[in-house]
């Protein structure tokens, strides 16, 4: 399938970049379409992680306010796993390990790599590369994340079984955190005889 883009405007460039594109493609049923403008938010790439404990069975969860959940019914201040963008030069897992470290106060010991996916490929060039890691949870809590970037982040230790009643009534609501929350309600048991 081929696609051509024919025009690139830059309109924002702030925390984030948002550009404008004409282009066209090809159809599936055959020849090029007509030209099409759309936006695109250039976010970059994202990883996040799922601090687990298997012999607690205790997954390490944060709490902080998010500018895009500000219509909530419920509040703008979201429970999510540890997650940050990928700087130029990074790798996804040296990411996941600095962020378990900045946003919980958790040392990642080892990570296993669940998928990695765009967050919102409508509009946005995010992808993210989503990992567990293994933690010892004894003792976390509290306020962490740095204040040059703005970050109050709650951290909140529960177990397992609390945090998948969770998702399933709605309290976690961002799908970072529902798909790494039920892959580990899918793999828990294999994850704990490995790791324990």
């Amino acid at each position: 399938m081929k696609w051509e883009i024919m025009e690139e405007e830059l309109c924002y460039q702030g925390f984030y970049r948002l550009l404008r594109y004409r282009v066209r493609h090809a159809l599936f049923e055959g020849g090029m379409g007509e030209p099409i403008v759309r936006e695109l938010l250039v976010r970059g790439h994202a990883a996040g992680v799922l601090p687990y404990d298997p012999v607690r069975d205790e997954i390490v969860l944060v709490e902080q306010f998010r500018i895009g959940a500000l219509e909530s019914s419920r509040s703008p201040w979201l429970i999510e796993i540890v997650a940050g963008l990928v700087e130029e030069g990074e790798k996804p897992e040296e990411v996941a390990r600095r962020e378990a470290l900045e946003e919980a106060g958790c040392q990642v010991q080892e990570l296993e790599h669940i998928c990695s996916y765009y967050s919102s490929p409508g509009g946005s060039n995010e992808r993210v590369s989503l990992y567990v890691g293994r933690v010892d949870s004894a003792g976390l809590g509290g306020i962490h994340g740095l204040a040059h970037e703005g970050e109050n982040i709650r951290v909140e230790v529960r177990p397992a079984e609390e945090a998948f009643e969770q998702v399933a009534c709605g309290l976690i609501d961002n799908a970072v955190s529902i798909i790494a929350l039920q892959w580990l309600q899918l793999n828990r048991e294999r994850l704990r005889a490995a790791w324990t």
